[in-house]
């Protein structure tokens, strides 16, 4: 019988113990809810989480757990995975793109809230979804800047087209709202108000009055800076009233990256050192690291031997390469990295708990991620 922990204290703790050869992400189910808890507290309305971000279940039963009672789902996968955890939980099927036969399957499994971009995807949903006691939401699209990179070109109405499907939702008898996503990683207040304002307008025009506005997602998560996100939750109550009034609908938020990021730390062990300093990890952008070449590579990165000591030689750039066969499979800026580095030493990311399991591959083999819990975040 294993007398090691199920909860370790920290991952330097759990390095140094079980000097582990495969990627380990560490979970801390504390930071999750603490995180949880600033949202429900800070945020002036429903608080739901974007399952797409990290739909494992430790995620989904701890974020239960601190109170999240409502979950943006994008396919009937997801909202499986959810009822697994939570028969009760609230989905809102926010992808506005959807098969007849996941329309179907949403029905069966009591979803009560959707969202359209376009008139063909709402006569989809009419075909099949009675409008009784069921939202639908428009999801409006603009040019606004500040984020990693915009949904725009895949998702939503253009305001004109926004103002005409908003009236034909409201005269089906469907409950009327908004929604829209300013875009990944952003920590501009101002994105949220201008959609605010610009949604404020449609629904004027439309002559609509919203249930609900849905804020999206999009809030960024510690890249280096922390982001305020309490400052874009004023910003977001603030223009919500200014912008509608008496008219002010509920407010709802769909966070994922934000939401779970912390929770997470990555461990990746060096598999090999080049000589002209090139390293390669046993992980890379086929696996947890598969957002570098989108948004870049976290900058909160530890390393240490696998006795758990610092390194204390000088930070230079390097060629940071995965471990597949695939020559694309490189961190798309090189990494400062100690000079004193060696083979089985351990390169740790924090911030790592949005999108590091939910796009991970199993190309070349690879792409096998060990979850370890600990108590705290930090090393």
């Amino acid at each position: 019988m294993s007398r090691q922990p199920s909860i370790w204290l920290t991952a330097l703790s759990h390095l140094k113990t079980e000097t582990p050869s495969r990627p380990v992400l560490y979970f801390a189910p504390a930071t999750l809810q603490a995180t949880a808890r600033r949202f429900i507290d800070g945020f002036d309305g429903l608080v739901t989480y974007a399952v797409k971000a990290n739909d494992s279940r430790v995620v989904l039963e701890n974020l239960v757990a601190a109170g999240i009672s409502a979950f943006d789902v994008a396919s009937p996968e997801e909202m499986h995975a959810l009822r697994a955890v939570s028969p009760d939980a609230v989905m809102h099927y926010n992808n506005p793109v959807r098969s007849r036969a996941e329309i179907a399957e949403a029905v069966a499994l009591g979803v009560k809230s959707y969202s359209v971009d376009a008139p063909h995807e709402f006569r989809k949903l009419q075909a099949q979804v009675a409008p009784k006691g069921i939202e639908v939401a428009v999801r409006l699209r603009l040019p606004v800047a500040g984020a990693a990179y915009h949904f725009g070109a895949k998702f939503g109405a253009d305001t004109e087209d926004a103002i005409a499907l908003l009236k034909e939702v409201a005269q089906a008898g469907y409950t009327p709202s908004m929604t829209f996503h300013p875009g990944t990683q952003c920590a501009e207040p101002a994105a949220w108000s201008t959609y605010i304002v610009t949604c404020a307008d449609v629904a004027k025009k439309a002559g609509v009055r919203l249930a609900r506005l849905n804020v999206g997602g999009g809030f960024a998560a510690d890249r280096g800076v922390a982001p305020d996100l309490e400052a874009i939750f004023d910003a977001i109550h603030n223009t919500a009233q200014s912008a509608f009034g008496a008219d002010v609908p509920r407010l709802v938020c769909e966070p994922g990256r934000a939401m779970v990021a912390e929770a997470f730390t990555l461990a990746t062990q060096v598999k090999s050192i080049r000589e002209d300093g090139a390293v390669f990890l046993n992980d890379g952008i086929y696996g947890a690291l598969s957002e570098a070449p989108s948004i870049g590579v976290p900058d909160r990165i530890v390393t240490v031997t696998p006795k758990g000591k610092a390194h204390q030689g000088i930070a230079t750039p390097r060629v940071v390469f995965g471990p597949t066969c695939d020559s694309i499979d490189q961190l798309p800026h090189p990494l400062a990295l100690p000079a004193d580095l060696a083979e089985e030493d351990y390169v740790l990311f924090a911030g790592m708990g949005a999108y590091s399991m939910a796009t991970v591959t199993r190309f070349n083999g690879y792409g096998v991620l060990e979850l370890v819990t600990v108590q705290h975040a930090g090393l």
